[in-house]
C-alpha cells in the first residue's frame, strides 16, 4: 500500500516560544514553522492572538504549547489536538531537537536514539552500514516513523519494502511532517507482523534494515527463527543492519553477543558497530 500522509498545522514550545517573544517585542508579522521546521509561513498577530490565513490560534493556547517542551500539538479548530494515541500502550510525538524530526515513545520508551545523536542521524548510521545502495532493492523491517527507509531511499534504493505490524504507528507517522517521503511510489508499505510476512520472500532483496524495538518489546524479532528468514529473504551476497542498541548495559548484558552468535548460525557473516548500535554483516549462505 502507500503510505499517506496527512497534512495538519501543528505547533510546539519553540514556536509558542517564538510567538509570545513577538508579542512582547510588539510585532505584528513573524515566520514561523507549522510543521516542525520543514517551512516557514508568516503570521499575523494580534490582541486575541494568531492568525495565519484560515487558521486562527488564542494567546492562552499558545502559552499552554509553551509550557509543555517535548510535546507536540496539532492545531485542530480553535483547540491544540496532542499527537499522541491510548489503547492497549501510549503512543507519542516528542520532540527532540527544533529543526530536526521528532521520536516516538511507546510507554515512555524512546523508539530512536535521543542523547548523542538525533533520529535522522541515528538512521543515517544505520543505513550507511549497508554501503552502496544505488539500484538496489531493500527490506525495512519495523517502519516506525519510516527514517530508516528514508535513509534508503535517500542513498539510492530504486525499490524498498517497509512492514510494520502497529497501526497505531503508521497513524502517527501519517501526522509528522519528517515522515512525508514514505509516500515516495519506491516504498511499499505493508502493514502485519513480519514474523509471517517474510515468508512471501525468497532472494528478493539487495539489503535488509531490521530496526525493531527493544526485545522485552518483540523478543520474537530477535530469535534464529526470525533470522533464517530474513537470510531466506536476501539475495545471496546481501546486506543486513540490524539495530540492538543497549538495553541493560548498566547491569552488564551485551545483547549484540547472543545477536552476533544467532546471525551467524543462520548464514550471514556479521560484527558489531558501537558507533550504530547496530550488528551488520552479509549473507554468505
Amino acid at each position: 500500500m502507500r503510505f499517506r500522509p496527512i497534512a495538519k498545522p501543528l505547533i510546539c514550545k519553540p514556536v509558542a516560544d517564538r510567538l509570545l517573544g513577538a508579542r512582547s517585542r510588539g510585532l505584528r508579522r513573524i515566520a514561523i514553522s507549522l510543521d516542525l521546521g520543514r517551512s516557514f509561513v508568516e503570521a499575523e498577530l494580534d490582541e486575541q492572538g494568531v492568525v495565519c490565513g484560515d487558521l486562527k490560534l488564542g494567546w492562552s493556547l499558545v502559552e499552554l504549547a509553551s509550557e509543555r517542551g517535548r510535546d507536540i500539538y496539532a492545531i485542530e479548530g480553535s483547540g491544540l489536538a496532542p499527537l499522541s494515541i491510548r489503547s492497549d500502550h501510549f503512543y507519542k510525538l516528542v520532540l527532540v531537537r527544533w529543526g530536526r524530526p521528532p521520536t516516538l515513545e511507546i510507554d515512555g520508551i524512546h523508539m530512536h536514539r535521543v542523547l548523542e545523536v538525533t533520529p535522522d542521524v541515528d538512521a543515517r548510521l544505520k543505513v550507511g552500514l549497508l554501503g552502496d545502495l544505488r539500484c538496489r532493492r531493500v527490506l525495512d523491517v519495523c517502519t516506525g516513523l519510516g527514517y530508516t527507509a528514508i535513509a534508503a531511499l535517500r542513498r539510492g534504493a530504486c525499490g524498498i519494502t517497509t512492514i510494520e505490524k502497529d497501526e497505531n504507528v503508521i497513524s502517527l507517522a501519517r501526522l509528522n511532517p519528517w515522515s512525508r517521503e514514505l509516500a515516495d511510489e519506491r516504498i511499499d508499505l505493508r502493514i502485519g507482523d513480519a514474523f509471517k510476512l517474510l515468508d512471501d520472500y525468497r532472494e528478493e532483496f539487495d539489503a535488509a534494515i531490521h530496526d525493531p524495538p527493544r526485545p522485552s518489546l518483540a523478543g520474537e524479532l530477535y530469535g534464529l527463527e526470525f533470522y533464517l528468514k530474513l537470510a531466506k529473504a536476501l539475495k545471496p551476497g546481501g546486506r543486513i543492519v540490524h539495530y540492538v542498541g543497549q538495553p541493560g548495559i548498566h547491569k552488564g548484558r551485551k545483547i549484540w553477543k547472543g545477536v552476533l552468535e544467532r546471525l551467524r548460525r543462520a548464514g550471514f557473516m556479521a560484527s558489531y558497530d558501537q558507533n550504530s548500535r547496530c550488528v551488520h554483516g552479509i549473507r554468505i549462505r
